[in-house]
């Protein structure tokens, strides 16, 4: 069998990669990506990547654009192999609408597509919780899906598209389709990494309110809880599903919140973060009527830090989704949150957070 994730060079991908062949050295691993290993995001300041210094992404890389039709790849794929679609145009903001909905959506008709032709049964899609769109409301898998940005809009539909292809052969394809919150770690070159950065610098302050709730997965748990899912596969929870006979193996579509469960306020978080990184920074509260004049002022100036008025709002409105359900699956947590923490600082030899 062969593992082949599209969108594999990214952070989420390239965790994933290091798990399977962490597990399985002799692997066969397919990257199709239009990105190559290494090569740093221009949009992002002092880019750090997945891998550590010197180490090297252990796939095979195909260069590939998800938003045309995948063919003429130099390898035979099987029925026995497992796709992991992580392939997307995330950044929000940051991308003009027809962006999001010509890779999102495209991409996903060209994965199914692929899966159909060669009869592939298994098929892990990444999310997102922007399908849920922004509320202070607790959401659930079974929460209406009520997006509210271009992204959020493309990823629901990209889901759809993937719950076709499981129809189309409900008795023998699995799809597994992962909500994450935040997802943190070595290489996200994202939320939390700045914030950690803004804490160290004193360039952090919360922004009207401490009691945000901040969703949030550590990146090695959620592929580890991903890699499980298709092995395994056991399901209970879904009167779809139907387990196999060894209980290792479950066809159905099975939609997964994935989070620490209870979700955390951004002072726990920046409290966490603190302790473990041993950070004795104070961090101030300013109001609202204060902090957003500073964000837009910030905006003018470049926005150093990421600051800008978008970026305050995001972090004002709660990420509130409820991971209960993969709490309960039967999938066993290898990390508290402190000790994501303190792993992902480990990964940086104990100097930073990146």
């Amino acid at each position: 069998m062969n593992y082949i994730i599209t969108g594999g060079t990214g952070f989420i991908g390239t965790h994933l990669t290091n798990l399977i062949k962490e597990r399985y050295p002799n692997a066969q691993v397919y990257n199709l990506d239009i990105v190559k290993p290494g090569t740093p995001n221009p949009v992002v300041k002092d880019y750090k990547p997945a891998l550590r210094d010197g180490q090297k992404l252990q796939s095979t890389f195909i260069e590939y654009d998800i938003r045309k039709p995948i063919e003429n790849l130099p390898f035979t794929p099987t029925e026995d192999d497992v796709i992991f679609n992580f392939a997307a145009v995330h950044r929000t903001p940051g991308h003009e609408d027809h962006e999001y909905f010509e890779t999102n959506i495209r991409g996903a008709e060209n994965v199914v597509a692929f899966a159909e032709k060669w009869n592939i049964k298994k098929i892990v899609f990444t999310s997102s919780i922007a399908p849920y769109g922004a509320a202070e409301e607790l959401k659930k898998e079974t929460t209406l899906p009520t997006p509210n940005t271009a992204y959020g809009i493309s990823k629901l539909v990209a889901e759809k598209i993937h719950e076709k292809w499981q129809n189309g052969d409900a008795a023998h394809r699995q799809l597994t389709i992962v909500r994450p919150g935040v997802v943190f770690g070595k290489g996200e070159n994202g939320n939390f990494t700045r914030l950690y950065w803004a804490i160290r610098g004193h360039k952090f302050a919360y922004p009207g309110r401490k009691d945000t709730i901040k969703a949030c997965i550590y990146v090695k748990e959620l592929v580890r809880f991903m890699l499980w899912k298709v092995e395994e596969g056991v399901n209970t929870n879904n009167s779809n599903n139907t387990n196999g006979a060894d209980g290792k193996s479950a066809k159905g579509v099975e939609i997964y919140n994935c989070c620490f469960e209870p979700a955390y306020t951004i002072q726990h978080i920046v409290e966490a973060m603190k302790k473990v990184t041993g950070l004795t920074q104070f961090v101030p509260d300013i109001p609202n009527w204060v902090i957003m004049p500073i964000a837009r002022a910030a905006m003018l100036l470049g926005s150093p830090m990421g600051i800008c008025p978008a970026r305050v709002k995001k972090l004002q409105i709660s990420t509130n989704i409820c991971g209960e359900k993969l709490k309960y699956c039967g999938y066993q947590f290898k990390w508290s949150f402190e000790e994501a923490l303190a792993d992902w600082f480990e990964d940086n030899d104990r100097k930073y957070l990146k």
